[in-house]
């Protein structure tokens, strides 16, 4: 893998985790619970999370960076249980949070490269690919500016649609509680916590989110292209 691309890909990964718990743990402290905010989490300073998550944040990514071509990782924002029972709305908007900040990053980078191409810095390139979904016009700052908007792009578009499968232990199991009464919220989040479905919900995740974000990413292609 080229070297650029892998520490793009790293330092992407990096960031937009950092922003995810930042803004799960910005909303608890919002709707009253302090647990994130007193260990740091509220904060784009990656390293209180990477202390909280060295395998995570660290290892795992850098690891299979390596082997795969990509980064595999995982980061959480502490939270009080049973505020998130007696606040079970208020926990589900902190849910929310983490996936709706990563979808603001989508956003952005493809306005960004919108920009770019109407003014002819970017261009299509030959081959897209989830670090190259534009070009630079011409070698140099404008193809680092491209690979690093489309790794942008292509990686928050994964924690966006990832983390939105209602599963646990992603953040959409969570977010169903808002449409829930408090008591059946609370049945819920019993069931939610049973030992073993957490893993056997990420089996199911990882086996249905190539169907999710296959659609998702020729939707943004149109949108940066339209």
């Amino acid at each position: 893998m080229d070297p650029r691309e892998a520490i793009i890909w790293y330092a992407v990964f990096v960031f937009s985790a950092t922003l995810h718990e930042a803004a799960h743990a910005y909303f608890a402290k919002k709707g009253g619970d302090l647990t994130a905010y007193l260990g740091g989490q509220v904060s784009l300073d990656p390293l209180p999370h990477m202390r909280r998550e060295p395998v995570g944040m660290v290892i795992l990514p850098l690891v299979s960076l390596y082997f795969m071509g990509w980064p595999i990782g995982f980061a959480s924002a502490p939270y009080n249980l049973q505020w998130a029972y007696d606040n079970h709305r208020k926990a589900a908007k902190m849910a929310l949070a983490g996936p709706m900040s990563n979808l603001c990053m989508v956003v952005l980078s493809v306005i960004l490269m919108k920009i770019g191409l109407s003014m002819g810095y970017f261009v299509p390139p030959e081959a897209k690919r989830l670090a190259q979904l534009v070009t630079g016009a011409e070698t140099g700052v404008a193809v680092n500016i491209s690979i690093l908007l489309s790794t942008f792009c292509s990686l928050n578009l994964v924690l966006t649609i990832l983390n939105l499968i209602p599963l646990p232990p992603l953040d959409g199991s969570e977010i169903i509680s808002f449409f829930l009464t408090k008591a059946q919220a609370r049945k819920y989040k019993d069931f939610m916590h049973r030992p073993g479905l957490s893993l056997m919900g990420m089996f199911i995740a990882w086996n249905v989110f190539p169907a999710l974000f296959g659609p998702a990413i020729n939707v943004v292609l149109q949108l940066i292209y339209s």
